[in-house]
């Protein structure tokens, strides 16, 4: 199921007229979702489209999160996710000007550092617990991330 400008309108006036602070609509292919106050969008499905990711600059607080994610995508058996440990803030390199530990495409060994997560003004390496090839980085560069949420995908 495809939805238009003008569904995806209505359905975030539905949101903001009823005072709802979080309204989802889910499908069997799809799942829409409008979050009024919350000024970071997260990145957990690869198939995710967030409004306020057009914009460089931090939403407000007032500004609605709209992210549809679609359900068709089909996890891949030779895909192996490395999730997040716990809260935290995520830094794709040691520091600010520094290369990257990984990107898309680099091959990685059991035990190499894919990140730094910041939990409590303590850096933490998050490593590979396999062999692989980095195929997607789910999250951006110093992003809040969940607990469980995705943050790599490799390939076996």
């Amino acid at each position: 199921m495809a939805i238009d400008i003008k569904g995806l309108k209505e359905f975030v006036k539905l949101a903001k007229d009823s005072g709802a602070s979080e309204l989802i609509y889910e499908t069997k292919t799809m799942k829409l979702e409008v979050n009024f106050g919350s000024s970071s969008v997260m990145h957990s499905m690869p198939m995710q489209m967030s409004m306020a990711q057009a914009s460089a600059a931090p939403a407000p607080a007032s500004a609605p999160v709209v992210s549809i994610q679609s359900k068709a995508a089909v996890v891949d058996a030779n895909l192996h996710v490395v999730k997040s440990p716990f809260v935290g803030t995520f830094y794709g390199s040691p520091a600010p000007g520094k290369p990257a530990y990984v990107k898309i495409g680099d091959k990685v060994k059991s035990g190499q550092t894919l990140c730094v997560l910041e939990a409590m003004k303590i850096m933490n390496e998050i490593d590979a617990d396999m062999a692989g090839e980095i195929v997607e980085i789910c999250v951006d560069n110093e992003s809040l991330v969940e607990f469980g949420q995705p943050l790599f995908k490799i390939k076996k």
